[in-house]
């Protein structure tokens, strides 16, 4: 609990002045000095609780501040800038799908103690975040994408059966934004920062706190970028992976790779694009298609048996974030041919 962990980090005055009243308490009762250092042995007694009472800032009689968020990646975000300062509930569960989630009913009723809620554009809160904010009117939500601009979607373009319009790109491609911001270290270190911000503003006495946490989360962010660049780097060819739902497209924006996806606006691939598909991998040498555990792999599988190659699980919403994109980055590099 927030308080409760607070009290422990100042708590050790306390505890010396508590056994070092007591002992002197003690010495006084049981001395020759009469009646009334006995009475007063007494009063001091009862007043010694009161004055730690007091003493003890309110803060340290509450909880961990209360903290929804849209999907679990977002937790990891959460939780390493508030660390045991706040309590953090995903609104999409492990082994769902943040495109068409229907969150229950008894979630939506334990937003009434939330304090805040971070949204990161998924395409369930499109429909339900109106929902999610009607449930707590005191809740504060916090979009953390706000400051990003959004990519579009990859989409297929099949021979002869082309959707472009003059300009090079259909409606429904413009109209299609990626949500996958948070598979990018980059963009992340954009969404920290208003993390933080939102956190400091709803729990301010914890303000420096929130700060530390900020300050090696971007630490670790930094780190973690700088790996990936170097893993990707002087690589003049061979940087295109596929992938079958199209989830990694700005991680690899972000270090100079290409994404082809299987999966287009969430619809499996016909017989042709399988077809294509093939041909595709065939001429790039690719050899490994990349597949969310979330998602059906049997449209990847029919590309990887007809290519000689294999499924590689990456996970887009693992809850160790960090260690799922340093894993994932290794398995894409080796892919390509440069192995870490």
């Amino acid at each position: 609990m927030r308080g409760c962990k607070q009290f422990f980090s100042y708590g050790w005055d306390l505890y010396f002045i508590v056994i070092f009243t007591t002992k002197v308490l003690l010495a006084m009762y049981h001395s020759n000095s009469g009646r009334k250092m006995k009475q007063l042995f007494k009063v001091m007694v009862i007043l010694l609780p009161i004055l730690l009472w007091f003493h003890v800032p309110p803060v340290l009689c509450e909880g961990p501040l209360p903290v929804s968020v849209s999907i679990i990646p977002q937790r990891y975000f959460v939780e390493k800038i508030g660390g045991p300062l706040v309590e953090v509930e995903p609104m999409v569960p492990p082994g769902a799908t943040p495109e068409q989630y229907e969150p229950k009913p008894r979630q939506m009723a334990a937003l009434s103690r939330a304090k805040l809620y971070f949204a990161c554009g998924v395409p369930f809160e499109t429909i339900w975040l109106p929902k999610i904010a009607a449930a707590n009117p005191n809740m504060r939500v916090v979009h953390t994408e706000k400051d990003i601009e959004k990519r579009e979607m990859e989409a297929h373009s099949h021979g002869g059966d082309s959707k472009s319009h003059a300009g090079g790109h259909s409606h429904d491609e413009l109209e299609t934004r990626d949500p996958h911001v948070w598979l990018s270290p980059p963009l992340v270190m954009m969404q920290a920062r208003t993390i933080f911000e939102a956190l400091a503003a709803a729990d301010s006495r914890n303000r420096e706190s929130y700060e530390k946490g900020y300050r090696n989360f971007m630490a670790e962010l930094m780190e973690l970028d700088t790996f990936l660049l170097r893993l990707f780097q002087n690589r003049a060819e061979a940087r295109s992976f596929m992938v079958f739902h199209p989830a990694w497209g700005y991680f690899a924006d972000a270090y100079g790779l290409k994404q082809i996806p299987v999966e287009v606006e969430g619809k499996e691939p016909r017989p042709r694009d399988l077809d294509e598909f093939i041909k595709l991998a065939h001429s790039l040498g690719i050899k490994t298609i990349f597949v969310q555990p979330q998602y059906s792999p049997k449209s990847a599988q029919t590309i990887a048996d007809a290519i000689g190659g294999t499924l590689v699980h990456a996970d887009d919403l693992a809850p160790d974030w960090a260690e799922n994109i340093r894993k994932v980055a290794v398995q894409i590099a080796t892919s390509m041919g440069q192995g870490q």
